[in-house]
């Protein structure tokens, strides 16, 4: 679970940092219904954002955007993004961060539906360390992908795996799946062995 210290850490320069959301948080990435969008994700997340997060224009805000990606995560709702980049905006502000900064990690959070190719050094950063679990070792990835149909557990087998396969390959099918040329160098082949065979595995 990250820790508290990290949490006072990344509000460094942005605000003060409140502990209230700090709380709030880790109560809704413990919720039941959760699997792989838990403190597990998250902690992941940070270990790969101390390797880049350096190459970020603003690394404070991607790390607040971390924080507050997933804050809440109901598969049977589509504004899950939408929703945590509005708390981590009403948090930053509440905090007293300038306007400017708490729109710039709303925007970030909101980078993480992966509609499209991140924009900028912030984003990059975001979305790699985000979709680093499909660079993970073999047995990781397909805990990952058990975790995933958990979470969507309610919902039938043939819609899921036509969905899943719709998800997978549209990650394949991209130039590269990591924008920032670490990632990319360590976890851009992995990424596309896992995709591959969990496609096959999908049928």
């Amino acid at each position: 679970m990250p820790t508290l210290e990290r949490w006072h850490a990344s509000w460094q320069g942005v605000a003060p940092p409140p502990a209230a959301p700090y709380y709030e948080l880790m109560a809704a990435y413990a919720e039941p219904h959760r699997h792989y969008h838990t403190a597990q994700h998250l902690e992941a997340c940070f270990a790969h954002f101390d390797a880049v997060g350096s190459l970020a224009a603003h690394p404070a805000e991607v790390a607040l955007a971390l924080w507050f990606h997933d804050a809440i995560y109901d598969t049977k709702r589509q504004d899950n993004e939408e929703k945590s980049a509005a708390w981590a905006k009403r948090a930053l502000l509440a905090a007293g961060a300038a306007a400017d900064a708490a729109g710039r990690v709303h925007a970030l959070v909101m980078a993480t539906r992966h509609a499209a190719v991140p924009r900028g050094r912030d984003e990059a950063v975001l979305v790699d360390v985000d979709l680093s679990i499909l660079g993970a070792a073999p047995g990781r990835f397909d805990e990952y992908e058990r975790q995933v149909r958990a979470e969507y557990a309610w919902v039938p087998d043939f819609i899921f795996r036509r969905k899943r396969r719709q998800v997978l390959g549209g990650f394949l099918a991209r130039a590269q799946l990591f924008s920032t040329a670490p990632m990319r160098e360590r976890l851009e082949a992995s990424a596309r062995a896992n995709l591959e065979r969990s496609l096959a595995q999908l049928g």
